[in-house]
């Protein structure tokens, strides 16, 4: 229901925004980035009112994860990825920046002696630096209007929905399809936690992760095939980022959330796999091969059984 819910709003509001004379360029950078992640907001919000902070961490540092060492991964294994556009190659040190911040902000015990805590000071600080990586992005794509991704975004085919009534009924049935999956994914990851005896966050990082990267798997294998290989790796950054700076500090905004134990690592581990990029594109000179990706498939499978195992 959350991937569902979240094509349906994409979709509908793609249509509204293409009704109204909005640039195919625009509805890229917004409703498309904005929509790929939409589960993960809704059970990032969802978890912080019900006081399952646990889960809703687990859930972004586990599609963080994810969408590098899987989603990345699975496209390489399907066919080697070439990037060539500047703004991937710009947006890859923004990544390793916005991971940073947000291993520094879970090092509280070691740095001011004190609960491990995501407070809502951190999480202002966090929406700042996601303003300017908007303002920084949107320049670029609006001053590069070569680069290949920009190219790439603005061929995208867009709802071909005529009437605003049917956009609107789509965006409506988005809406309702998130809110009632973020609610079941809530409610099901804490009973299978406490039926397994795993922590939270272990069902976050396994379960809730992997389905609230699906909208990331799918778009970068489309990606893929088609030779998109910006738009992959671009789709996959984009999101990273926006889970770090915009969907983690919202939940902290409603309710401040407790870094459960072995969290750090998570994100220490997030850290590592967005500096192997950048060794890894600059190395293969700007191409991602199938044994890379094998290596990266293999990496997140044996990291993710180590951690269930050392909790």
């Amino acid at each position: 229901m959350l991937i569902a819910g979240g094509a349906c709003m994409v979709r509908g509001a793609s249509g509204l925004a293409e009704t109204y004379g909005v640039p195919p360029l625009v509805i890229g950078l917004t409703v498309v980035a904005f929509g790929t992640s939409a589960p993960e907001l809704v059970v990032s919000i969802m978890g912080a009112l019900r006081g399952e902070t646990e889960l809703a961490f687990g859930n972004i540092a586990g599609s963080n994860i994810a969408n590098i060492a899987l989603v990345l991964g699975t496209c390489a294994v399907i066919f080697p990825i070439a990037i060539e556009g500047q703004i991937i190659r710009r947006e890859l040190p923004l990544l390793l920046l916005a991971t940073t911040v947000l291993l520094v902000m879970t090092l509280d015990p070691f740095l001011t002696a004190s609960q491990s805590l995501l407070d809502r000071s951190d999480a202002v600080v966090m929406l700042l630096l996601f303003g300017i990586f908007v303002y920084i992005t949107s320049m670029d794509f609006f001053q590069q209007r070569l680069d290949p991704l920009a190219t790439t975004i603005n061929n995208l085919p867009l709802s071909s929905h005529s009437e605003r009534r049917t956009n609107w009924i789509l965006v409506g049935v988005g809406v309702v399809g998130l809110a009632w999956g973020g609610q079941l994914t809530i409610d099901h990851g804490v009973a299978l936690a406490a039926s397994l005896g795993v922590p939270e966050v272990i069902i976050g990082l396994l379960v809730v992760a992997v389905g609230t990267s699906m909208p990331e798997l799918v778009t970068s294998v489309i990606a893929g095939f088609r030779r998109e290989a910006d738009l992959a790796v671009g789709n996959v950054i984009g999101s990273n980022i926006f889970n770090s700076m915009f969907v983690l500090p919202i939940g902290a905004l409603v309710q401040p959330l407790a870094i459960p134990p072995g969290g750090e690592l998570d994100i220490f581990i997030a850290l590592l796999l967005g500096a192997a990029l950048i060794l890894i594109f600059f190395l293969g000179r700007s191409v991602m091969s199938r044994s890379v990706g094998g290596v990266l498939l293999i990496s997140y499978f044996t990291y993710m059984t180590l951690r269930v195992s050392l909790s």
